[in-house]
């Protein structure tokens, strides 16, 4: 997803998209638009795509944060050099929540319905209490007379539960992978620069710079992406030897 404000800036969003679009042609990735928010000349305020394929998020990861344009837009009689931003955000796709509780992880406790008073205490253990093993997740059910319904209630409880548990612990990785992608993590953080004058552009992070703007913008960024991880690998090997 991109997201910018300014009419230089939308344009260098669509130039972004372009690149990514033809990116993920060349590695036979499928590319769908889900939102977008296009301006008059052919740029974009927002737009939000899903690339699916093979690698596609490992390879794509690294380009979260600010990239940075310098040109002379159209519409600059002086000449003069403008500075544009656009903010990119890459995410892994969250899948649907499938809770599939295998019967021998279940264990079942029946026991005898309790009652104010004394009174409708149901004489047999139709009372029904499931322990979900791996987790120690506990659901019972005692409002029903047949046991059978007791634990039917009781397993749509604990199955919400653990669906509560897995969807809660999806959101956390997510919200890691965001804070936790760019360098530092800053989403302000300028990560690229596309400097056209010079036919250059460079990622800070990794101090590479490569004269090839229109092969680049076309979508070859294996080169980049591939310097990127190779760096990323080496980053997290250091930091396994200094723990």
């Amino acid at each position: 997803m991109e997201e910018q404000v300014g009419e230089e800036a939308a344009l260098f969003a669509g130039t972004l998209f372009r690149m990514y679009s033809m990116y993920a042609e060349k590695k036979h990735w499928k590319l769908e638009v889900l939102n977008e928010n296009e301006t008059g000349l052919g740029g974009y305020k927002e737009i939000s795509f899903m690339i699916t394929g093979k690698g596609a998020y490992s390879r794509l990861k690294f380009e979260s944060g600010v990239h940075r344009v310098q040109r002379v837009p159209d519409t600059e009689a002086s000449g003069r050099i403008h500075t544009s931003t656009a903010t990119v955000v890459v995410l892994p796709e969250v899948e649907d929540v499938e809770i599939d509780i295998n019967p021998a992880d279940i264990k079942m406790e029946v026991f005898r319905a309790s009652g104010a008073g004394g009174q409708h205490i149901n004489k047999t253990s139709s009372a029904v209490r499931l322990i979900h093993i791996p987790t120690g997740m506990v659901a019972e059910c005692q409002t029903e007379r047949s046991q059978f319904q007791n634990r039917d209630y009781a397993m749509r409880m604990l199955r919400s539960r653990l669906y509560d548990q897995e969807k809660e612990k999806q959101d956390t990785e997510v919200a890691n992978a965001r804070k936790s992608q760019v360098g530092s993590g800053d989403r302000s953080e300028k990560i690229r620069t596309y400097n056209y004058p010079q036919g250059r552009i460079t990622d800070h992070r990794i101090g590479l710079s490569i004269y090839q703007m229109e092969n680049f913008l076309n979508g070859d960024i294996d080169e980049m992406v591939d310097s990127l991880i190779t760096a990323d690998t080496a980053e997290k090997l250091k930091g396994n030897e200094e723990e």
